[in-house]
């Protein structure tokens, strides 16, 4: 299929889950943020379930071809995998710069980094079981990890002595993440790794080494998503990426990046040959709804530098943040862009 759609990762939590304005109202947390949640601890897991079979048919009906599960359960697209390993406190937080220069809690690294258990695979599972497709004709499915280089950024390290080090650490940790993932039925497991973008000294130093290692043995088709930031949360973008050739080195077959708030010079996209790219078409800041022309309009920059068949439509990032009406209507434009695109030169 020419230009298949998928969310980048998240969708809008319902209001009677999370409360939405507390939120927004702050930078998205590294810790555990229980506070966040409207339901309590014994009927939380249930009202998530719920929820997430919300956002699965709200991509269904949309249209979209790829789905995931809308990160419903999680407060943000990383606390919830950071905070489930061994050698990280995260009851004595440290401090961290975020991408925007403010300090904000983070997991203290403490001891030697070591998943305990697989942290998504149920996920995985509840997303593949409730599609609305038949065993016989399935669904492609999606779920993100957030990346070991990412991790290692929204950590203080008090015990390796250095920032490679711990994402090396980080990247065993998702390494096993990720087969367990492929092994439990995903057809598309992404590594989100926004602080590629935002921290590309270190990125060019050692951030491609650690990604490879976390997608050693993966045994399906693999993603890096990296972003300039929630448009929520950081408004403005940059010209161009910081980070983004030096990916033609990755192991992984796609990357996801942002074209539709940043304007972006697609000709970058040129030195990517041989990935496939997910292609953030859907501009996050602006509430209002684009129309399909528009959508067309943001893919045509693109189409001179990467084949039609290697392009997958989304949104620039996580929808997190939008209304839950607005999310929808932006999807539903992305998928009649990418029919009428089909149509065209298909």
């Amino acid at each position: 299929m020419l230009f298949p759609t998928s969310l980048v990762g998240s969708y809008p939590q319902p209001d009677w889950l999370i409360d939405r304005a507390r939120l927004a109202g702050r930078f998205p947390p590294r810790v555990r943020a229980r506070e966040l949640w409207r339901v309590g601890p014994d009927y939380l897991a249930q009202a998530q379930d719920d929820a997430t079979v919300l956002a699965i048919r709200a991509q269904e009906q949309a249209g979209l071809d790829i789905l995931t599960d809308g990160e419903i359960r999680r407060e943000s697209y990383s606390n919830r995998f950071a905070t489930a390993l061994d050698g990280v406190d995260v009851d004595n937080p440290g401090t961290a710069l975020d991408r925007s220069g403010h300090p904000n809690p983070v997991p203290r690294v403490t001891g030697p980094i070591r998943r305990r258990h697989p942290v998504e695979v149920a996920d995985l599972k509840f997303l593949r079981a409730n599609t609305g497709r038949t065993p016989e004709s399935p669904k492609t499915v999606k779920i993100t990890v957030p990346g070991p280089f990412t991790m290692a950024q929204q950590a203080q390290d008090d015990y390796y002595g250095n920032a490679e080090s711990v994402a090396f650490g980080y990247a065993e940790a998702v390494g096993e993440e990720v087969r367990d993932l492929f092994a439990a039925g995903a057809d598309i497991v992404q590594l989100d790794e926004p602080y590629l973008q935002a921290r590309p000294e270190p990125a060019k130093q050692y951030g491609v080494k650690v990604i490879n290692r976390a997608l050693e043995e993966a045994a399906g088709t693999t993603a890096v998503h990296l972003c300039f930031g929630y448009a929520a949360i950081v408004h403005d973008r940059p010209a161009g990426y910081s980070f983004l050739p030096e990916l033609v080195a990755c192991g992984c077959d796609q990357i996801s990046i942002e074209t539709g708030q940043s304007g972006l010079d697609c000709s970058v996209l040129a030195a990517l040959d041989g990935k496939t790219i997910i292609l953030g078409v859907l501009d996050l800041n602006d509430m209002t709804v684009e129309s399909p022309e528009t959508v067309v309009a943001r893919v045509r920059r693109a189409l001179p530098y990467v084949p039609s068949e290697r392009l997958v439509l989304a949104p620039d990032c996580g929808m997190k943040y939008l209304p839950r009406d607005v999310a929808f209507g932006k999807l539903t434009a992305l998928t009649e862009a990418a029919a009428r695109l089909r149509a065209e030169l298909g």
